[in-house]
């Protein structure tokens, strides 16, 4: 039998975005993975971003995220954007602002789609679009006494 794409658990759900949020509160990833739940989805992607204990050569202590005002709507922009290329059965996408330690969640984001190869290139997609174009800004402060400001997660 060979194998079609006109089943509609082939094609992108009529909204797929079900969670996007920027909080100030600890992410979780089962609630994102939750979120992206769909009988017709065969891949789920997820990704976790975390606060690392260096950077650039140099020792981070603690960070501090923060944003724009317009984040939540960019957020928003480059997740339609990623439902608008791939057939993204579910997708969601949620970000810390906020003081955090070395290791806490900054960034939670997954896609299900259909087929497991989509769902990973909807996912690089969905993190790296946000990393590049969310006005989310990063302030580390590093454990000789400096600090720097970081652009995007």
């Amino acid at each position: 039998m060979a194998h079609t794409n006109t089943h509609p658990g082939e094609q992108a759900a009529a909204d797929p975005i079900r969670l996007l949020d920027i909080r100030d509160t600890p992410l979780s990833v089962d609630e994102v993975f939750r979120a992206v739940g769909d009988a017709a989805a065969g891949g789920t992607a997820l990704f976790v971003g975390t606060v690392r204990n260096h950077d650039g050569g140099a020792d981070v202590d603690t960070l501090g995220y923060s944003c724009h005002p317009t984040a939540e709507a960019e957020l928003r922009r480059i997740a339609e954007k990623v439902v608008a290329e791939y057939p993204v059965r579910a997708l969601a996408a949620i970000h810390r602002v906020g003081d955090l330690e070395v290791g806490d969640l900054a960034v939670v984001v997954a896609v299900s789609c259909p087929h497991r190869g989509e769902a990973f290139e909807a996912c690089r997609k969905l993190i790296d679009d946000l990393k590049h174009e969310v006005p989310i800004w990063k302030h580390q402060r590093f454990s000789d006494g400096t600090e720097e400001w970081v652009g995007a997660c």
